[in-house]
């Protein structure tokens, strides 16, 4: 078996490595939290700087896109641009490493806030998307769904000028799209009802249902630790599972770069890049664990 700081590129970084792998394995399994620095590394940008702020406008708000159709027409415009770069993304070392971790045993569930689905692609399977999941589209009238894909070809056949169109990736599917007509963009109404079509993820503004949070707080309460991985923390919906874990007497370790909302109620956080060191841990414990 390797030694652990034979893993390590850097002796200052495997001091806060060991010590983060000795409380993981006193403490197992763990709960992972995972934030957009995971993916990142597959090409998908992020939305806030090492500081925590917005590195571009704020996401639309729930409240906006079901009350004005300019701002959906601006939502599906940028999306149909978006959408290729976003559904192309692969699976990187970090998705890698936790599905490893998983079935190692180490793993007992993995909460995200991604709506990419690269964690599943990756193959781990006990996965709460706790923001959905932008691969598809649900009806707010009548609660149809259907695949994001689909709904690309019918986007791109009521607005086939829009398809030659190109801008730099944003968040979650969106593209920097400017200088255009937002309000000459068509967007398809539902096949079924003639409703709102919105992506089967929660703005900002909107609620995680009860029962999902419900199967995510369980999780939590089976587990011996949480681990934050790529999450600044800076939305409650995420913050809340650290002050669970804490009110339950768990330790919470993180693995982040940047500032994070409440750096306080970490007992130890290691900021380094996700996937090195995620593989890292993984090849130090993953073999432990099977032989």
């Amino acid at each position: 078996m390797p030694l652990l700081t034979d893993l390590l590129p850097q002796a200052a970084a495997s001091t806060d490595l060991a010590a983060l792998t000795h409380l993981l394995q006193q403490h197992r399994p763990w709960t992972v939290l995972t934030g957009a620095g995971v993916s990142t590394g597959s090409g998908i940008p992020d939305y806030r700087d090492a500081q925590g702020a917005w590195k571009r406008p704020a996401p639309v708000r729930f409240q906006d896109f079901m009350a004005e159709t300019l701002t959906r027409q601006r939502y599906w415009a940028r999306s149909l641009i978006g959408w290729p770069v976003f559904s192309q993304a692969q699976p990187n070392a970090a998705h890698q490493a936790l599905a490893q971790l998983e079935q190692a045993g180490y793993v007992q569930a993995l909460i995200t806030q991604n709506v990419d689905g690269l964690h599943q692609r990756a193959g781990s399977q006990r996965v709460v998307d706790l923001h959905g999941r932008l691969d598809q589209v649900v009806c707010m009238g009548c609660g149809q769904h259907l695949a994001r894909a689909d709904f690309q070809h019918q986007l791109i056949d009521a607005n086939p000028d829009w398809r030659h169109l190109s801008a730099s990736a944003a968040p979650d599917g969106d593209a920097d799209l400017a200088g255009v007509d937002f309000a000459a963009f068509q967007v398809p109404a539902c096949p079924a009802c003639g409703g709102i079509l919105k992506p089967d993820v929660f703005f900002y503004g909107e609620n995680v249902p009860a029962a999902r949070r419900q199967e995510a707080m369980e999780h939590l309460a089976a587990s011996g630790a949480l681990l934050v991985v790529g999450s600044s923390l800076m939305v409650y919906s995420g913050l809340r599972f650290v002050h669970a874990a804490k009110q339950a007497g768990m330790p919470v370790a993180a693995i982040n770069l940047g500032q994070m909302r409440d750096d306080a109620l970490l007992d130890l956080k290691l900021a380094q890049p996700c996937a090195p060191a995620l593989r890292s841990l993984a090849e130090w414990l993953a073999p432990a664990r099977s032989g």
